[in-house]
């Protein structure tokens, strides 16, 4: 079941219309991290949640249709009220719940999220509407912004051309507890919004940067996928770095895209393909970026 986790098929992606989705099955569930912070899987990206006496905090959002199972999760976990929502970025399956809890919070974010969320855009030959006023964060950043709550520093920090322009890494710095966004997704070829920003060679490297920086035991909520540590994101980082060397090196040989799939130059890493993004799909990506280079 690794390769249709929850929040998959990429919550039928993240630029699909909340009406042709159905979510009457989701179950969206929480888990303990570590410290203040759970996180909790239903459709979409994985949300991170702070909790404490002075409220809660969320990372993230999910899909409009799916905040009142939302909320019966976090009534499990604490009967304080929402005091902020922070977006790691602009996709649909992170930001769909804006519109429900930015009504009760005020919604912060990277200048770049509101930006694309305001104007609308364009991936993967989908046209994505500009999202409603209620829906666009509040408060924006250009580099970090602090929460202080909970007896917790909640830091977001912006990661330039990495999975889109306007990502942020989220750091529970009390709880030891970092949440990626979809600069992470565990176990899995990552989406790269190359017309939005996004970059492979700049997603690896803020990972690694990440990996520079944090404590070797920190837990670490990815975009999709299952929780992680270190060792997982380092596996991840690894498998980007690989990956982007074969494609170049058959590059440098003069192989053209169909000559490098009919090869099967990243069948080795064969298990990190899933429903959206295959082994075929990743090496587009990477042949995409590299070819514009």
């Amino acid at each position: 079941m690794r390769r249709l986790i929850p929040g998959l098929i990429f919550a039928a992606f993240a630029f699909s219309l909340h009406a042709q989705q159905d979510f009457s099955q989701v179950q969206v569930k929480a888990t303990r991290v570590a410290g203040t912070v759970y996180m909790l899987t239903g459709s979409g990206g994985n949300i991170g949640v702070s909790v404490g006496e002075d409220g809660i905090v969320l990372i993230d959002d999910q899909f409009a249709p799916l905040a009142p199972k939302i909320r019966e999760a976090l009534k499990g976990i604490s009967g304080r009220p929402i005091k902020f929502v922070l977006n790691t970025h602009y996709h649909g399956d992170h930001t769909g719940g804006n519109e429900v809890f930015g009504r009760e919070a005020p919604v912060i974010a990277h200048t770049n999220v509101r930006k694309r969320l305001h104007q609308g855009t364009s991936a993967l030959g989908r046209q994505t509407p500009p999202a409603s006023k209620g829906a666009l964060p509040v408060v924006t950043f250009d580099s970090s912004l602090t929460v202080h709550i909970n007896g917790e520093d909640v830091r977001a920090v912006h990661f330039p051309s990495g999975h889109t322009d306007g990502d942020s890494v989220i750091y529970f710095t009390q709880s030891n507890v970092v949440h990626m966004g979809d600069h992470f997704f565990n176990g899995l070829f990552p989406f790269v919004d190359l017309e939005n920003g996004g970059s492979v060679s700049g997603m690896l490297a803020n990972v690694r940067l990440v990996l520079a920086t944090i404590p070797d035991d920190a837990k670490i909520i990815p975009g999709h996928g299952e929780l992680g540590d270190k060792a997982a994101l380092r596996r991840f980082a690894v498998m980007l770095e690989e990956t982007t060397g074969v494609v170049q090196k058959a590059l440098r040989g003069g192989q053209t895209l169909e000559q490098m799939k009919a090869a099967k130059i990243l069948d080795p890493w064969a298990t990190w393909g899933w429903s959206f993004i295959s082994v075929d799909t990743w090496l587009e990506t990477v042949h995409r970026e590299l070819s514009a280079q």
